[in-house]
């Protein structure tokens, strides 16, 4: 058992599941907690911005870029409903991030005298941008609140959650255990239709695998499963970068539009994929096998031949163990889709001045930046 302030508690925690970076705005009711991350000013860095807005979106985008989860911190009030702009955009693209903000005073909340930053009805609020919101009405619940967050953050599809916590119980001693991060748990798919997907994509003789951000954490899984079947790997804006433009499988959704109608099989991983599907056209011949994590995404918007509810990395590896008994010999598409892609980078270059805006950014960065 330690004694800690609800602020320490919040901090330990966060130090317990592997948070080393934050991004912050201070304020008068973040005082205690801030006080706790002084004190790990050699474990957790923090990035302090001039805007509220920012801190979701800086952590939004190192989770994205880092494949961990991104924390932010804010003030309650005005400052939680401008760091809902970037929790929008995470929950919208599937990011791990967690929001933790404060509180007016405990024994204030929903008493509506108008103090500083109070808004009626936060906790409820935040329901509409994150996938689980709650409140540490004492020091002690710090641990298990931290502890689920990260659970639920990181569960099945990930998004943004929420922690909130009042000045007066960040400064609050208690004792407490600290607790160690939950088990996540992973759903490799049902083994009858991975089977049936395996023997229809072993079969194809033209496949293309469409994805989008839920295939992020499974990226050499993809790339293994592409290259046995020689299919095109067509990502959306948010599954670029899965396999890389410069691997002759990797193609954009102008390339994907020529590949769809001679596609015989497609496997969609963690994408809706609704330009393909609501503008394109469908095809009863097909075989249409969709994996996502999230089983209310399966036939949202098309039912598929087989639907797969798994998370992408075991999911993906499953395919690749059971493909190979079915897999036909087919020859190199390298020059075919290298010329499809010549094309449309063509198209794509007549954009100007953005093209050029981009291709100059492109070249001054690193590959990994």
């Amino acid at each position: 058992m330690a004694q800690l302030t609800g602020g320490q508690a919040i901090v330990q925690s966060l130090k317990k599941h592997g948070v080393d970076t934050m991004f912050v705005l201070p304020g008068v009711q973040l005082d205690n907690i801030f006080d706790a991350l002084y004190d790990e000013q050699d474990s957790i860095k923090l990035y302090h911005t001039r805007h509220e807005q920012a801190t979701s979106y800086m952590a939004d985008g190192y989770a994205r870029t880092t494949g961990k989860p991104g924390v932010c911190l804010v003030v309650p009030g005005p400052g939680l409903l401008n760091a809902t702009a970037g929790l929008s955009t995470a929950y919208a693209t599937n990011s791990p991030v967690l929001c933790i903000a404060g509180q007016i005073q405990s024994d204030l909340i929903g008493v509506g005298r108008g103090v500083l930053h109070e808004i009626p009805h936060q906790l409820e609020m935040m329901a509409s941008v994150t996938k689980w919101a709650a409140r540490a009405e004492k020091p002690e619940d710090a641990p298990a609140l931290v502890r689920e967050a990260f659970q639920r953050m990181l569960s099945g599809r990930p998004r943004p959650v929420h922690l909130e916590m009042s000045p007066d119980i960040m400064g609050k001693l208690a004792e407490m255990t600290l607790l160690d991060p939950a088990e996540i748990e992973t759903s490799t798919g049902d083994p009858d239709k991975l089977e049936a997907a395996a023997k229809a994509l072993g079969g194809a003789k033209k496949p293309v695998i469409f994805v989008g951000g839920g295939v992020m954490d499974a990226t050499e899984e993809l790339l293994a499963l592409a290259e046995m079947l020689e299919a095109p790997v067509v990502m959306s804006s948010n599954g670029r970068g899965a396999v890389s433009s410069r691997h002759y499988l990797g193609q954009n959704m102008l390339v994907g539009r020529d590949l769809w109608k001679d596609a015989d099989v497609i496997l969609g991983v963690g994408t809706r994929m609704s330009q393909p599907l609501g503008q394109w056209g469908t095809d009863t011949d097909w075989t249409l096998i969709q994996m996502d994590v999230d089983p209310e995404e399966i036939g949202r918007t098309y039912e598929p031949t087989i639907g797969i509810v798994a998370n992408a990395k075991a999911g993906l590896a499953a395919l690749v163990e059971r493909t190979g008994k079915y897999n036909s010999k087919r020859d190199s598409r390298e020059d075919e889709l290298n010329a499809l892609k010549a094309r449309i980078d063509d198209v794509l270059h007549e954009l100007q001045p953005q093209a050029a805006f981009a291709g100059a950014v492109r070249a001054a960065l690193p590959d990994d930046g």
